[in-house]
């Protein structure tokens, strides 16, 4: 059976998006699932935080400009966070692959990706903070979206703006495609305001908002040194992780369950 894919998108920078997806990715890790992390964001900061040994010969860059049926397989490399995690990188290039070009251009990286699935328990698609192409051709790839967002003024816009773009993507041709989850990250508990724009959030989408992710300085000291937060020694990062534990857990949960629909048919 093909592993999950899962679209880590957000409308803005800045938000924490890639901290969603190497949480995501550490807490796999930490159950001993195989995980391909694919940074689809010309910042690259995903690739950044899975310390990679060396440069890596292809990128993602590559296997968009490709976009022949399975050559993201050529581009898989390994990461400093061990055998159990794998990373398709990113680099500034990829800029240019953020307009569309050549035939059916939203599906390259879903027939790229042809075959890889076998491969992982759990595919990661790391977001640029936008919705051009880079993003749609997330979209009709992956079989789940994790929304990030924050606890501002904007923070519901764009949630929403992120979840239509899913329905989008859904209506023109992803049907299995479904939002797992809004989360709010880079919360204060103690500000008015965030509480405030977290029942904001929980009121317009519900049980979809999970538990937010607090801002903790383990998080950024974590992805600064290259290693899972899981492996960060500290209360903080301890509380951190937990929190993406729950996160795979409604992502698995949701993978079982589209899984007996399946064999139920």
């Amino acid at each position: 059976m093909d592993a999950p894919v899962v679209a880590v998108l957000s409308l803005k920078g800045g938000v924490g998006k890639t901290t969603v997806t190497l949480g995501l990715a550490s807490a796999a890790m930490q159950e001993g699932r195989r995980v391909l992390v694919v940074d689809l964001d010309p910042q690259a900061n995903a690739t950044a935080g899975l310390n990679l040994p060396g440069a890596p010969e292809f990128t993602s860059s590559d296997v968009l400009y490709d976009g022949r049926s399975g050559v993201a397989l050529d581009a898989i490399a390994p990461t400093g966070w061990g055998p159990l995690v794998d990373v398709i990188a990113a680099e500034r290039a990829l800029e240019h692959r953020a307009v569309p070009s050549g035939a059916d251009p939203g599906r390259r990286l879903q027939r790229a990706l042809r075959g890889v699935g076998d491969r992982y328990d759990l595919i990661l698609l790391d977001c640029p903070p936008s919705l051009g192409e880079l993003t749609r051709n997330a979209l009709f790839s992956a079989t789940q979206a994790v929304v990030v967002t924050e606890p501002t003024y904007f923070a519901v816009q764009g949630a929403e703006q992120a979840v239509e773009a899913v329905d989008v993507a859904r209506r023109e041709g992803n049907p299995r495609l479904t939002v797992v989850a809004i989360v709010p990250n880079r919360t204060r508990a103690a500000q008015s305001e965030h509480r405030y724009r977290l029942e904001e959030l929980h009121g317009v989408f519900g049980d979809s908002v999970t538990e937010p992710i607090a801002e903790r300085t383990a998080i950024q000291q974590a992805q600064g040194a290259g290693v899972p937060i899981h492996a960060w020694k500290s209360r903080g990062a301890a509380t951190a992780a937990r929190t993406f534990d729950d996160l795979l857990g409604r992502v698995a949960h949701v993978s079982a369950r589209d899984l007996t629909a399946r064999e139920g048919r």
